[in-house]
């Protein structure tokens, strides 16, 4: 069997002379595509990873605030007829939830009911890689209550 040359019913000219060759410029174009997607995720993996851990820190704030506002009990409820009678004092455990707050360098709300202060702690964080895409900052909130009981929980003791 001979090889026969395909005619084309146009004529056909190499026109560039080994001086257009593009191969290989979509390689190059998807490198750096690639290599700016690595860099975008680089970016949220990191700053995304800090944004959960000031979240954890300002819950673990709010948790410590309401604990310490909670220790503002009032001392003529101490020796009330009841543990139902245990009361807070609002103004003092509002204060110490709040000095708390500022000692560690958050901010916050503080309500205070007449057994519990709730405490919602909030943090600024600076971003790492994302203040490249114009985000400079985070914030970490976390939410807790602490509850005034009497006793313990632990069940019948002869």
């Amino acid at each position: 069997m001979r090889h026969t040359e395909t005619r084309y019913p146009f004529p056909v000219h190499d026109r560039c002379d080994d001086q257009c060759d593009d191969r290989g410029a979509v390689g190059a174009w998807l490198v750096i595509a690639l290599s700016l997607l690595l860099v975008a995720f680089l970016a949220f993996l990191v700053d995304g990873g800090a944004a959960f851990a000031a979240r954890g820190q300002a819950r673990s704030l709010a948790e410590q605030a309401a604990r310490a506002g909670a220790t503002a009990v009032n001392r003529e409820s101490l020796r009330g007829p009841s543990p139902a009678a245990l009361r807070l004092e609002p103004a003092a455990a509002d204060a110490r939830a709040r000095q708390f707050l500022a000692a560690e360098g958050a901010t916050g709300e503080v309500s205070v009911a007449a057994t519990s202060v709730t405490v919602t702690a909030r943090i600024q964080r600076r971003t790492l890689l994302l203040s490249a895409l114009g985000i400079d900052r985070f914030t970490g909130t976390g939410t807790a209550t602490a509850t005034l009981i009497q006793g313990t929980n632990t069940g019948d003791t002869p």
